[in-house]
């Protein structure tokens, strides 16, 4: 059995990464029925493989979905992930939240699958918490454990709690995108994505620009 949220990897590049197969197949099956009725059947028969085989690579539905998560949420987490936890005098604090937070929202922008997948760990929390707790777990904590290392590390922010100006940073980002994309507000509650990030990198560099006068 593999790890239940992290997608193997191909030993023989000549051959086909059946892993990566049933990550594709497994993408519509939940998009279309929801998590509750994607069967590991309909995934199998959607990858085009056994079902033994799908269970020799995930052992079961919740550690397939988290797998896939991992997959579409890639870039994002690479971006986090790789931020310095030492102070950087190279690159301003501003650049690099600004580069984040427009990379975030062109990702998804640019993957409706990310959104879905969105849609459906809130659908489906109450029915399914510890999907969500995993999700929370694996994928949010250690990006928000990271991020609040970057700012703590950022002395010239002036941040009287890193932890919680991580959570401002990431929760603005997602509560534009639930309300933007998910709930459909985007003619109601019109908001340019520019604006935005703009006005949230000045709200968390505020202490910056105030030593530097």
């Amino acid at each position: 059995m593999v790890n239940r949220s992290t997608p193997p990897q191909s030993s023989n590049p000549e051959k086909p990464d059946k892993a990566q197969a049933i990550l594709a197949g497994a993408l519509p099956v939940f998009t279309k029925h929801g998590y509750a009725a994607a069967s590991m059947d309909r995934i199998a028969s959607a990858a085009g493989v056994s079902k033994p085989t799908l269970y020799n690579y995930f052992q079961d539905k919740q550690g397939l979905f988290i797998a896939l998560i991992h997959q579409l949420t890639q870039n994002n987490s690479q971006l986090i992930l790789s931020l310095p936890t030492e102070p950087d005098l190279q690159t301003p604090p501003e650049q690099v939240l600004r580069q984040m937070a427009t990379a975030v929202l062109e990702e998804f922008a640019n993957n409706p699958a990310l959104l879905t997948l969105m849609r459906l760990i809130i659908g489906e929390s109450e029915r399914f918490p510890e999907l969500a707790q995993t999700h929370v777990r694996e994928i949010i904590k250690p990006l928000m454990e990271r991020l609040s290392l970057y700012l703590a590390s950022q002395p010239q922010l002036k941040l009287s709690d890193p932890v919680v100006a991580a959570r401002i940073f990431t929760g603005s980002l997602v509560h534009y995108l639930i309300i933007q994309n998910i709930l459909h507000g985007s003619e109601i509650l019109p908001l340019e994505r520019d604006r935005m990030v703009n006005g949230l990198i000045q709200l968390l560099t505020a202490g910056e620009a105030e030593g530097a006068v």
